[in-house]
């Protein structure tokens, strides 16, 4: 009996190394990022304290700009926005994510305030249909 255990005992020891130095070598270790700007890390009160996209120390995410550099460009409280701005906004998210056959239409105020508009393709079928607030710039999705 002593020597079934002692047999075991080894047998579970060996395993262990064996997994263990397998484990080891499973994954390698992740290349070394760029340097890291400590300047991009500071709390910002609208922002909270990872930067404007949400960006957190030691995650290795692109950022798709530094807000240092549009630094000149002061955000109002009040954006006054008119239905042909909304719609420039609009035409340059989509822009932005490389969509260039979609289009932005039916832009106009709506009863209760906001500048509604819709997403379409380029043969007029509404995709999505949104509304924009002309005070803050939020963006609701209508239907």
């Amino acid at each position: 009996m002593r020597k079934i255990i002692l047999a075991a005992t080894a047998a579970f020891v060996v395993g262990g190394i064996a997994a263990g130095a397998v484990l080891s070598q499973a994954q390698p270790a992740p290349p070394p990022g760029p340097p890291v700007d400590g300047s991009a890390m500071q709390e910002h009160p609208h922002h909270g304290p990872f930067g404007m996209m949400g960006w957190h120390r030691g995650e290795q995410h692109e950022r798709r700009f530094n807000p240092r550099d549009f630094a000149l460009i002061y955000r109002q409280a009040d954006r006054q926005l008119a239905p042909a701005d909304v719609q420039k906004i609009a035409e340059a998210f989509l822009l932005w994510n490389g969509n260039h056959t979609w289009k932005v239409a039916n832009v106009a105020v709506t009863t209760d305030g906001p500048i509604g508009f819709s997403l379409t393709t380029p043969e007029g079928s509404v995709i999505a249909k949104f509304t924009m607030d002309p005070h803050t710039g939020k963006i609701t999705r209508a239907g």
